[in-house]
């Protein structure tokens, strides 16, 4: 079968198209033929091992996120049966519950193989099961940026109607997350360097907009917004060094930051005081569990939520798809066809 793997040595450079052997599934476990797979913003780290010893050994297969068919199953499976539409959970070992060193080692695509195979061998605990009226593109999208998305609103967040939520730029968890924060009745505020990203995101239910570039103190800006209740309730936190100062400034006493990405930077210059004094409460999230990921997927199918894609690449153009997202300026989820 085709697979794309880093071999011989680290580097972009170094993933290739190859070719493995078709596995076949052992006790507890299934094949799935993968129909499409989308990529994130870690899927330019692991080639480079960003990520050190945690991303694992070569030769490695990258990618998490994707959608397939099951086509066999080994002995003992009673999950999911052969013709179901599945999508692989990101963290392997990770059901349900708070996480663990364990499940924090078994995310696909470093240190376990990934995706970016024609057929995938995992444990039938490893999957959920798609709603049929998601596409395949719509069904790729899924395992990484929208759980995490929903991990903030609602799991850790645990969005109310009323809520004000500040969401930070346009990329694939800040869309997800305006999509949840919306069903959950809550106010959303998204900052942008774009206007005509932020058009896009008002055309999607965004309740209000700032572009950060022509107003640097998006904090005093959206005082106005959030007047009634001090701050905002939540802050779905991407920047990271530059952005978090800020939303120190911008959060409510008492509300949470849900610190997901570092795009502006690891290390962060800020006051503690307003942590404390104000009992801000910052809490990491890191994709979520099993559980969560078809707690999502229900009320996406009650809703008709859809996610919003990009652009697709065939399967042998992953260098070109990995260069649009280390380029940026999309809009939407990059992904493969199979």
């Amino acid at each position: 079968m085709r697979v794309f793997q880093i071999e011989g040595d680290w580097g972009m450079a170094n993933l290739r198209l190859s070719d493995r052997p078709k596995p076949v599934p052992g006790p507890g476990q299934i094949l799935i033929k993968m129909h499409m797979a989308a990529l994130n913003a870690r899927d330019l780290i692991v080639p480079e091992r960003g990520y050190g010893r945690a991303t694992g050994e070569l030769p490695l297969i990258p990618l998490s996120d994707g959608v397939g068919e099951v086509v066999e199953t080994g002995p003992g499976v009673t999950c999911v049966a052969v013709g179901d539409r599945v999508c692989p959970t990101y963290f392997q070992n990770w059901i349900a519950g708070d996480p663990s060193p364990a499940a924090f080692a078994s995310a696909l695509g470093g240190p376990l193989d990934g995706v970016m195979a024609d057929y995938v061998c995992l444990s039938q605990e490893g999957v959920v099961k798609v709603p049929a009226y998601l596409t395949d593109a719509e069904a790729a999208t899924l395992p990484c940026a929208a759980l995490t998305a929903w991990s903030a609103i609602v799991t850790h967040g645990q969005t109310r109607a009323g809520h004000r939520i500040l969401v930070q730029g346009t990329g694939s968890v800040a869309l997800f997350a305006l999509a949840f924060a919306k069903l959950h009745g809550a106010h959303v505020t998204v900052i942008s360097s774009s206007d005509d990203k932020l058009d896009r995101a008002r055309a999607m239910g965004a309740d209000a907009t700032i572009n950060y570039t022509t107003t640097p103190d998006w904090a005093r800006a959206s005082r106005d917004i959030t007047a009634a209740r001090g701050g905002y309730d939540l802050i779905i936190e991407l920047g990271g060094a530059q952005t978090l100062p800020l939303s120190l400034r911008a959060v409510r006493p008492g509300g949470t930051l849900a610190m997901i990405g570092v795009l502006s930077g690891l290390t962060i210059e800020a006051s503690l005081g307003p942590i404390v004094a104000r009992q801000v409460r910052l809490q990491g999230v890191t994709v979520g569990h099993r559980a969560g990921f078809e707690a999502m997927l229900a009320a996406m199918e009650q809703h008709q939520i859809r996610p919003v894609i990009g652009t697709t690449f065939a399967f042998e153009d992953l260098h070109s798809a990995l260069q649009q997202q280390r380029d940026g300026g999309h809009f939407g989820k990059t992904l493969i066809l199979f």
